[in-house]
């Protein structure tokens, strides 16, 4: 008999933005981007109510969804619980508070013992290299794409703000930063570094 847990775990949550009739075959990841980007979008906006942190919750659920895209039979109620997931993760951090002089001093307790958390010479070296082939690829992106990228890693933009120096739309960013994100990994997947 399975457990009760594991298969409520397993259970997909029924969300306004789903529909009730069962979820279309899509071949590829594009073609569900295309289709569920818009309702998630709101979806998670109604979670969050900021609609820049749902952009980012929408791009992380879809850039796990890559990762996956071959081993899920149902892309919809996937993203969707993926979405809901983040957001619970993303409202837990921004609520847990830790101040430093709250914590109580038991004398019979071991100290915290101060760790070098610097990495070791050749996790660094590797991490040097890993960086080199990174900006490789990224050379062989178009200038837009590189451009996007830039905006989204370097400075941090939103996709909101992101439309606006580009005059692109939010969709339209999010669609060419994932293709342009989908061909870096497929070109360091050949390098053997995202493995």
């Amino acid at each position: 008999m399975p457990d009760d847990a594991a298969a409520q775990k397993t259970m997909a949550v029924k969300t306004p933005d789903e529909p009730t009739a069962p979820s279309p075959k899509w071949e590829t990841i594009e073609e569900v981007f295309a289709a569920l980007e818009s309702p998630l979008l709101a979806y998670a906006r109604r979670l969050l109510g900021d609609f820049s942190m749902a952009e980012d919750v929408v791009q992380e659920a879809f850039m796990k969804l890559h990762e996956q895209f071959d081993q899920v039979r149902q892309p919809q109620p996937w993203l969707y619980r993926a979405v809901h997931n983040l957001v619970v993760d993303h409202q837990r951090r921004s609520n847990k508070v830790v101040l430093a002089g709250d914590r109580q001093k038991d004398e019979d307790a071991p100290q915290d013992e101060a760790a070098d958390s610097a990495p070791m010479p050749d996790e660094q070296i590797a991490r040097w290299e890993g960086i080199g082939l990174v900006r490789l690829v990224l050379e062989t992106l178009d200038a837009r794409s590189k451009e996007i990228i830039r905006l989204r890693f370097d400075d941090d933009l939103s996709y909101s703000e992101i439309a606006e120096k580009t005059g692109l739309k939010v969709g339209h960013v999010g669609y060419l930063l994932h293709h342009a994100l989908k061909a870096m990994a497929v070109e360091l997947a050949n390098t053997e570094v995202a493995r």
